[in-house]
């Protein structure tokens, strides 16, 4: 009982109204909340605005000047330059920031410009940007440097070095942890690899017949076709789902994120719903939740239940172990065949409310969550 109460929201699920309701109710709290988010925002910009009015006045008064002009108090009102009484602000005027300030009082004052980086722009275009970003790189060992280049993750590009793909100054490093200069030019495979400073987090719904790599020589579809129009950095998948596997996968050029949910020491959880061609027995349910002995070693799930206690072929299993095809093979070891394999739950991400081959993006405390998860795991556990 203790094994299957973990899978209960597989167990009870809830009729297609109820889910469809509670939806609507959440999409109508979000944009709720997002209405209050901007209102408040350009209320304090208003504030701020105002402020620097009344310091302008003051400063220009304290140096004699006779007034302000009308120009400059249009734009310090946040009003149009041709029509004064347009001092209304539409909501998509302009990114949420909480970067402006008010002016300080001081001998001269100045008018601030809004200094909002773009969400999708990208640094490579800049000559002075990507200096910016090789000094802040300066001393970085060579894999980590490929992966927040978003070529993939660490663990990869160490393999890559290894292979000796990967040049720095036109010479061939073999060593993942070279230490690089501020001026270092590194290519992989010929293209020079620069660093982003603009972080992607993108959660797919993966369906089947994709694989999980950046290109493939056969010409077989990838993952990447899915997400094309989410982003124009290039990112990458965060560990494996087999072609015929579905279900939660994470993609993102965030190098020390993908190190950190790849790593084995990390065991990182994930939870499949996986359709049986056959009821499971209970002898063979016992076996698999005390453990199996299979090629490379033995596996034991973290839980194990029934889905649907009337469908006894439909079964949900956690695991955090990252070999290749697990879960395939633990039922298959005991001459099961494996018509479906879903999966619900990875790092305490789900796919609620993202339809099969459907991604969104993740948001602030998402992320924050993400890349503390094995931390609160750990400390749960003791």
């Amino acid at each position: 009982m203790g094994r299957i109460s973990q899978f209960e929201k597989f167990i009870n699920k809830k009729k297609a109204g109820t889910v469809k309701e509670k939806y609507k109710q959440d999409r109508k709290a979000a944009k709720k909340e997002r209405a209050a988010a901007i209102d408040k925002h350009f209320e304090d910009k208003r504030k701020q605005k105002a402020e620097a009015y009344e310091l302008k006045k003051a400063g220009l008064a304290a140096s004699g000047s006779p007034k302000v002009s009308k120009e400059e108090i249009r734009a310090l009102k946040g009003g149009n330059a041709k029509n004064p009484k347009d001092t209304k602000f539409k909501k998509t005027a302009e990114p949420i920031t909480n970067n402006t300030k008010p002016a300080k009082p001081t001998g001269k004052i100045s008018i601030s410009k809004n200094t909002d980086v773009k969400p999708k722009a990208a640094p490579a275009s800049n000559k002075d940007v990507q200096e910016e970003i090789m000094g802040n790189h300066a001393g970085m060992p060579l894999n980590k440097y490929i992966a927040h280049g978003g070529v993939c993750s660490r663990r990869d590009a160490a393999t890559l070095v290894k292979e000796g793909k990967v040049e720095v100054n036109g010479k061939v490093i073999t060593e993942p942890g070279y230490k690089l200069g501020e001026k270092d030019v590194i290519k992989v495979n010929g293209k020079k690899v620069i660093p982003t400073k603009n972080l992607v987090y993108i959660l797919l719904n993966k369906p089947k017949d994709y694989i999980t790599t950046t290109d493939d020589p056969q010409g077989r579809k990838t993952v990447l076709q899915l997400i094309k129009t989410a982003t124009e950095e290039r990112v990458y998948p965060v560990g494996r789902l087999d072609r015929n596997t579905s279900g939660v996968l994470l993609l993102t050029n965030d190098g020390d994120l993908a190190q950190t949910l790849s790593h084995p020491s990390h065991e990182i959880k994930k939870i499949y719903e996986v359709t049986l061609d056959k009821p499971l027995t209970k002898n063979d349910f016992d076996s698999i939740a005390a453990g199996l002995t299979l090629e490379d070693g033995f596996i034991a799930p973290d839980a194990l239940g029934y889905v649907d206690p009337k469908d006894k072929s439909i079964i949900g299993i956690e695991i955090h172990s990252g070999r290749n095809r697990i879960v395939r093979r633990i039922f298959e070891h005991l001459k099961y065949d494996v018509k479906g394999l879903d999966r619900v739950m990875y790092a305490g991400l789900t796919k609620k409310n993202v339809n099969r081959g459907k991604f969104r993006l993740l948001n602030e405390k998402e992320v924050r969550t993400l890349k503390h998860f094995n931390r609160s795991v750990k400390k749960g556990q003791k």
